[in-house]
């Protein structure tokens, strides 16, 4: 089978890695991918969002599936694209429809989605610059801290948890009638603060049943001591030590199962990944967001761990037979930690030559913002690379992942060396 993956980050290089070990995957085409991906699979400079590119490539290589990475190409549609494409209606993409997608799309949806099927998650209110003064006056009622969600898209930046009522009423004036996040801050949700420890549940659905991989946690901050402004994400470990069976039947009997069911009882369809940001307040699971598709870093340490077949995974979900799937997990733990370009989420530079890569040992490096540029590997993102390593237990693993990124270098490279201590 051919397969065309979309994306260009770590998460890809993750799937990507995974997938050409199947017999089933005779040849790998990443839309547009990176240079890890180029050393491993055939990279082509397509958008994940130009879908007439994507038809036109999909028809000339006689692509037998579609994988996709990233969240944009699922909020514009692209399931139903294909769904509703002649052409294109037999070929399987792994992502939810767009009715799907809005979980993600929109956090005023998911609020309203995980109200209505009785989720539980933090008490909320949403508003628009005409009613911006009612957001105002509800901060009022809350205790601080206080969250305010920008409702779209935001690429991970969009949360602002800010101490201080003056504060948090000016920010949310900046977020409405400044548009500080553009169309995606157009409406704001505002949820009260939950304290507790941060955990993320995947899920992989083909819309009636479902199977949970292996949990993670990733640190969103770009400062030692979860300091500093919000990231993409800065380091993973998988498993959660403190997810217990106790935990994680909480959360499948009170979170997994009651999202899959609302999807059949609102008529979503959804044949992908479903990525559950939970905290764990009093060993009780609540829910703070919903994203369609895995998480970056995160992928980088569920997949590694995730022994069976990708490509026959991707295949029960599109053929509807997961339940008959058998998921086998590694035992071991894993870790990644990220490297990424000074200066970045603000401004960074790119073009940076990046060297130590073929010193890397024990370790697997998967690239996120890299490109080939003369024959060299060069920094092309705020996030460039993560380093990848297993162990008997994450404090095993993480000790490799570090003495290997000692072997890396380029201008201004940088990465928390305190990935993994909240959990010692």
């Amino acid at each position: 089978m051919t397969i065309l993956l979309l994306g260009s980050g770590g998460r890809e290089h993750a799937f990507a890695w995974k997938m050409i070990q199947s017999p089933l995957c005779d040849k790998l085409f990443v839309a547009p991918g990176n240079a890890g991906t180029a050393s491993i699979a055939n990279n082509v400079a397509i958008s994940p969002t130009d879908f007439d590119a994507i038809k036109a490539f999909v028809l000339q290589e006689k692509v037998g599936m579609v994988v996709v990475g990233p969240e944009d190409p699922l909020v514009k549609g692209i399931f139903d694209f294909f769904k509703n494409d002649n052409d294109l209606k037999d070929i399987p993409v792994i992502g939810p429809s767009k009715l799907g997608a809005t979980l993600e799309g929109s956090k005023e949806f998911a609020k309203e989605f995980l109200m209505k099927h009785n989720i539980p998650t933090a008490a909320y209110d949403s508003f628009t610059a005409e009613t911006v003064e009612k957001g105002c006056d509800f901060l009022e009622t809350l205790q601080p801290p206080y969250v305010l969600k920008a409702d779209g898209l935001a690429a991970g930046k969009g949360v602002l948890i800010i101490h201080d009522l003056a504060e948090a009423k000016q920010e949310l004036r900046n977020m409405l009638v400044g548009q500080k996040f553009g169309a995606a801050s157009s409406k704001v949700v505002i949820e009260e603060f939950l304290d507790g420890i941060e955990l993320s549940c995947f899920v992989l659905t083909d819309g009636k049943s479902y199977k949970i991989l292996p949990t993670a946690k990733d640190y969103k901050r770009i400062g030692e001591g979860d300091t500093g402004l919000n990231t993409g994400g800065m380091g993973a470990v998988s498993p959660v030590p403190y997810v217990d069976a106790v935990l994680m039947e909480k959360i499948e009997t009170r979170i997994v199962k009651p999202t899959i069911e609302g999807f059949q009882k609102d008529g979503i369809e959804y044949k992908g990944f479903v990525f559950i940001g939970l905290i764990n307040v009093n060993n009780e699971p609540i829910v703070i967001e919903y994203n369609v598709r895995m998480g970056d870093p995160e992928t980088e340490v569920v997949v590694p761990r995730m022994k069976s077949d990708l490509v026959e995974l991707f295949l029960a979900v599109a053929n509807e037979k997961l339940d008959e799937f058998e998921l086998e997990i590694d035992e071991r733990s894993a870790t990644t930690i990220v490297v990424v370009s000074g200066g970045y989420p603000e401004d960074f530079e790119k073009g940076k030559v990046i060297s130590g890569l073929e010193t890397i040992e024990d370790s697997i490096v998967f690239h996120a913002g890299t490109k080939l540029d003369n024959g060299n590997v060069v920094s092309n993102g705020g996030r460039v690379l993560t380093v990848t390593s297993y162990g008997n237990n994450f404090e095993e693993a993480i000790k490799k992942s570090y003495q290997n990124i000692d072997k890396l270098h380029f201008d201004k490279m940088y990465f928390r060396k305190d990935i993994g201590n909240d959990l010692k």
